[in-house]
């Protein structure tokens, strides 16, 4: 028996619009590493999209690729990246930072969001030349715990990054997710001008693959290809992720799909509030935390693939649970049922 998965949000291959757009303009011919039309037409909808004209944008086939790429670009050899402890560079990217050489510092979020106090404690600790120098701070929007930043804290980082010369760089490998959470107050030129540097990620939000990374400082543009090359990340059919792209943007596919994803997890984690159960962290995005009994995570991964987070004491486990673009409300309903049947 096939188990249905809410392990993550890239089960599903890729949206039908995109696959048509691919299929479609498949037999025409292209110039290579992103320089064909397609990109170029989804790098000026972007801008549009994000207001920011002056932005460089270039595309790459996933957010660890995307994450080594920049991090490995702006920092010096002997500067350091700050993230929390949650952070997908300090947990799921097997060391990919640390093979170029740069430390990460990594900070104790509860909810898995960074904050100037926080980062101060950092900077604090780093005085002199016998330690590495902290000059970029990392954040995921929405978070790896599923959270989502508000504008006020976003604007409190921002200033305190160029108050304290740090960079500020944001994973955006849920941004769809995040910026059509009901509790989000920020649009997205608005988050593009409080950040020196970030990604929007399409692989988790029904692409096949593909990120789009948008640089906004000047400082961090020079060179910036010669970095995609040397990490492997300049794809020689790099129209294959302008398509992906320009389908994303022409209309408003890549909201509507973070959309999907959003209300099919809000549906779940009132089913699962329903039922009498709590939450690591409250359900405003397409990930969700909830705490069951063990028994009751044994008995459902007989139907359901799902993540045990951690332990949350001796009888109940942290399970996480992520809807996607494709999640169908059948298969919600299915799992509200098998979580009350004794």
């Amino acid at each position: 028996m096939n188990r249905y998965s809410f392990n993550s949000d890239y089960r599903e291959g890729a949206h039908p619009d995109i696959l048509n757009a691919l299929i479609r303009t498949n037999l025409n011919q292209e110039e290579g590493y992103g320089y064909d039309t397609y990109s170029k037409e989804a790098i000026s909808l972007i801008k549009n999209v994000i207001q920011s004209p002056n932005a460089d944008i270039h595309f790459v086939s996933g957010g660890t690729q995307a994450n080594l790429s920049v991090i490995s670009s702006v920092l010096k050899p002997y500067e350091s990246v700050i993230a929390a402890t949650t952070g997908h560079i300090a947990v799921h990217e097997a060391g990919a930072i640390e093979t170029t050489g740069h430390k990460i510092n990594t900070i104790e979020a509860k909810d898995g969001k960074l904050t100037p106090k926080s980062i101060k404690s950092i900077i604090d600790i780093h005085q002199d030349e016998h330690m590495v120098k902290p000059r970029l701070v990392f954040i995921s929007n929405s978070t790896e715990i599923g959270t989502v930043y508000k504008k006020y804290e976003l604007e409190s980082l921002s200033v305190f990054c160029k108050q304290n010369n740090l960079f500020l760089y944001l994973d955006g490998a849920r941004l769809a997710s995040a910026l059509t959470s009901d509790t989000n107050d920020i649009s997205l030129p608005e988050l593009s001008k409080l950040v020196d540097i970030f990604y929007i990620g399409g692989t988790k939000n029904g692409a096949l693959f593909g990120e789009a990374i948008v640089i906004n400082n000047n400082a961090l543009k020079e060179n910036f290809r010669f970095i995609l090359k040397q990490k492997g990340a300049l794809l020689a059919k790099g129209r294959m992720l302008g398509v992906q792209f320009l389908e994303f943007f022409k209309d408003n596919l890549f909201f509507e799909l973070g959309k999907h994803s959003n209300v099919m997890a809000k549906k779940l984690s009132d089913g699962i509030k329903s039922a009498g159960y709590e939450f690591m962290t409250t359900p405003v995005s397409n990930q969700i935390f909830p705490i069951l009994p063990n028994k009751v995570i044994d008995k459902l991964q007989r139907k359901y693939g799902f993540y045990i987070w951690k332990d949350y004491n001796k009888n109940d486990s942290v399970v996480r649970l992520v809807t996607s673009w494709a999640t169908k409300e059948k298969n919600i309903n299915k799992f509200l049922i098998d979580l009350k049947t004794d």
